[in-house]
């Protein structure tokens, strides 16, 4: 949001002081300041004069040779604009000066001199029109510098938006000067306004809310005979260097109070609109707003109508069949208060955030309609004499915020401090911020202002945060505090996540995603994955968003699709929240999973598969000092393997699943190349109660590793079993059980190849001490349909 010093020079005095320290100021005790541009310092010798004569260019169709009256001698000009006309009196760049940073000189234009340059409003850099030279219609002698006429010199400040979200006073220069008041101890000017109530007598308009959860208030107004058409200089100056763009007077002026207040508001064409209904329809329609493009208005929305004739979408924008045109001269003012998450939900489905919705979001305070409506008025009586009221001020107010007290005392103050913080300063700061404040010894009671206590400052902590800034946090003592402070245990989820996440990117070089809890349809249907229709996202930005996922892996599985060409193997992981229905109580059933993805090249299937499982168990065995078991199962999700798909359980519990994609997705990946995934619920992983660390001394003695062959049908064997099996056989000496390769036969068959390791505590083992242990490895393992191959 772009800001004027100039505008808040309006509310409060800065005479004397370093504005751009200022503005720093505003940043330490305040919001965020990106960015201060300093206006018009670049334009210089830009004088008042008056065009004596106009001559067609002899060879030329669009120039014109002018003899321009300085009030300092006359001076010929050779000008391009097709306004330019005798007796005009126009913004003259005189040599030697300077117009947005270019050098104005003497020169030759098509054969004729040129001793100056007649400015447009875009040249000049107060607005973008540069549809021909500015007109100057004040009554001021010629050769006056331009700038002692207009506010061209001023200083810009952009404050960063997002830290002001919590603060809705601030979305105008108004909220902003009462900061800078109380900062630099001046006092705070009040708008110049012109009060309803003369009116009182008028006859009212007719305003009816039909929807007053969605509208705290509204309010109306009927002002008729308005016939300037163009804004004052001043004015389309100030919403220029503000980010707006002039339109004509009746659409600035609401603009313009916007900006200066914060409240937006709307003009109607009084021959279109005559009277008010706020509501929302039991059925959608189509809507075109102002920017003319045709809108899907639905039953959550709320419309502004006329006669039920919809006008508006409340706070959002107005219609394109009511908007001011240049021949209104008759309209019906529009000051609401609109709800805030109403409002953000309209703009969401719409995908139209405007400036008005920006500010309605924030939670306006109501009392600012009757302020905003006043200063309008102030401002069209000021500038077209002409213009009459004809209505009184109609107020629907079906919603007030409630009043906000707080209680407190010095020693409270001092303790949050830290800092002894005079009464008297504490005091000073509170009612310079607005706030009201009784004080009796060293207890304040504090009312907090309508324009904070909308979403503010709920609490007394609060009024620390005011208290401090404005005094300083640079002023504060650095110092230890003395405070009782207990050490907290971390939770077992976030710990087990922690962990989970160190031991896949350390050990398996895997890499971290981010992702959106949503199923993004459209990706699934790339990777031939159905959608399952669970719970619903009412206000989805597409229809393709609309369901929240119940696994991670299709949303994995689409980023390996969409990096395969980065890398030939890799592997992904997140750890995210899915949905899985709605429980008893009508809740979603939230779960949060690990989803990790491996992706290959130029490896098998098979051995990804194997990867994944060591990683399972390692995450078993290093954070619970349990071993999972796996067993083939039916697959849950369409894009598993119809047959490889194996559950993962800890003591009976099911943690999660291990498969390969079904074929269709594996084709829609990459024909050629290689994928398995594996995901477990951490929330049930982290429920099971880990053993105690047990420790053994390594054996100082070297390890053996033998690798035996067997013949198999790979589809038979639980490696559970097999390690049992061995680990009784073995009489003491295996320390370790691990599937090396799998090998699949022409005609079916499967060889697999498993790596017993084996070690002594007290001697060097030997092959010929371990052949009848690995014999009876042997004999053990028939049982289980495991044969030696020769």
């Amino acid at each position: 949001m772009f800001l004027s010093m100039n505008w808040i020079g309006d509310f409060v005095d800065l005479r004397g002081l370093d504005k751009k320290a200022l503005i720093k100021n505003f940043t330490l005790s305040t919001a965020e300041v990106e960015d201060i541009i300093v206006k018009g310092e670049d334009t210089f010798g830009v004088v008042v004069a008056r065009i004596l004569s106009v001559e067609n260019h002899p060879k030329s169709k669009k120039l014109h040779l002018l003899k321009v009256d300085t009030g300092n001698g006359v001076i010929d000009v050779v000008c391009g604009a097709p306004n330019v006309r005798e007796g005009m009196k126009v913004a003259l760049a005189t040599e030697g000066g300077s117009v947005a940073g270019h050098a104005i000189g003497a020169a030759v234009v098509a054969g004729f001199e040129s001793h100056g340059m007649c400015c447009s409003e875009a040249e000049l850099g107060i607005s973008d029109d540069n549809s021909g030279i500015m007109e100057i219609f004040e009554d001021a002698p010629l050769g006056t510098d331009i700038k002692s006429l207009y506010d061209i010199d001023d200083i810009i400040f952009e404050v960063d938006n997002k830290s002001l979200t919590n603060r809705p006073d601030l979305w105008g220069h108004y909220g902003i000067a009462r900061e800078f008041a109380t900062i630099i101890s001046r006092p705070l000017k009040a708008p110049e306004t012109i009060s309803v109530d003369e009116y009182s007598a008028l006859p009212p308009v007719s305003v009816m809310i039909k929807d007053p959860e969605l509208c705290y208030r509204y309010t109306a107004m009927k002002v008729d005979n308005v016939t300037l058409a163009k804004s004052p200089v001043n004015m389309r100056i100030r919403l220029y260097y503000c980010g707006s763009r002039a339109i004509n007077f009746l659409a600035d002026l609401t603009n313009y109070v916007m900006l200066e207040l914060g409240q937006p508001m709307h003009a109607f064409d009084n021959r279109l609109v005559d009277k008010i209904e706020v509501q929302t329809f039991d059925k959608e329609f189509k809507f075109v707003t102002l920017d003319g493009t045709e809108r899907n208005i639905d039953t959550n929305m709320l419309m502004i109508t006329s006669g039920d004739e919809p006008v508006a979408i409340a706070g959002v924008m107005g219609g394109d069949a009511s908007k001011i045109s240049d021949s209104t001269t008759s309209l019906l003012l529009e000051s609401a208060t609109f709800n805030g998450v109403s409002v953000r939900k309209t703009t969401t489905k719409l995908g139209l955030r405007t400036d008005a919705s920006m500010r309605y979001e924030k939670m306006l305070d109501p009392e600012l309609c009757r302020l905003a409506t006043e200063r309008v008025l102030s401002l069209i009586m000021k500038n077209d004499s002409g213009a009459r009221v004809i209505s009184s001020f109609t107020d629907s107010y079906p919603y007030h915020y409630p009043t906000i007290e707080l209680d407190f005392d010095k020693s409270y103050v001092d303790r949050y401090t830290g800092i002894d913080i005079p009464k008297e300063t504490i005091v000073k700061t509170l009612t310079g911020l607005g706030f009201g404040i009784n004080t009796e010894g060293d207890s304040f009671k504090v009312t907090v202002p309508s324009w904070r206590s909308t979403k503010d400052v709920t609490i007394k902590a609060d009024i620390i945060e005011e208290i401090s800034r404005i005094y300083g946090y640079d002023n504060f003592d650095v110092c230890t505090s003395v405070s009782a402070l207990a050490p907290i245990r971390e939770e077992a989820l976030k710990s087990n996540e922690d962990r989970m996440k160190d031991i896949l990117v350390s050990s398996y070089r895997m890499h971290e995603v981010h992702s959106y809890i949503w199923s993004d349809s459209k990706k699934n249907r790339e990777l031939m994955i159905d959608t399952p229709e669970n719970v619903r996202i009412i206000n989805a930005q597409t229809p393709d968003h609309q369901y929240i996922r119940v696994s991670m892996i299709p949303t994995l599985l689409s980023f390996i699709k969409e990096n395969r060409g980065y890398n030939d193997s890799y592997g992904l992981f997140e750890i995210g929240h899915t949905v899985e229905g709605i429980d008893e109580n009508g809740r979603c059933n939230e779960q949060k999973k690990l989803g990790a993805v491996l992706y290959s090249k130029t490896e098998c299937e098979e051995k990804l598969f194997c990867r994944l499982t060591d990683m399972a168990k390692e995450l078993c065995r290093n954070i619970l000092h349990k071993a999972p078991t796996f067993r083939s199962v039916a697959p849950v999700y369409g894009f598993e393997h119809p047959a490889n798909c194996f559950e993962i359980s800890v003591e009976g519990k099911k943690i999660g699943f291990i498969s390969v994609p079904h074929p269709t997705v594996l084709a829609a990946i990459d024909k050629k190349c290689a994928v398995a995934f594996l995901e477990l619920c951490t929330e049930i992983f982290s429920d099971i109660t880990p053993l105690p660390t047990s420790y053994k001394v390594p054996s100082r003695f070297p390890e053996i590793d033998i690798d035996l062959t067997f013949s198999t049908n790979l589809s038979e064997v639980v490696f559970d079993e097999l390690a049992g099996a061995a680990t009784a056989a073995a009489d003491g000496l295996l320390s370790d059980i691990s599937v090396k390769d799998i090998y699949t036969e022409e005609d079916g068959s499967c060889a697999l190849t498993v790596r017993f390791s084996f070690v002594s505590s007290d001697r060097t083992l030997t092959k010929q001490e371990l052949a009848p242990v690995t014999q009876s490895i042997e004999e053990a393992l028939k049982p289980l349909g495991l044969t030696v191959k020769l």
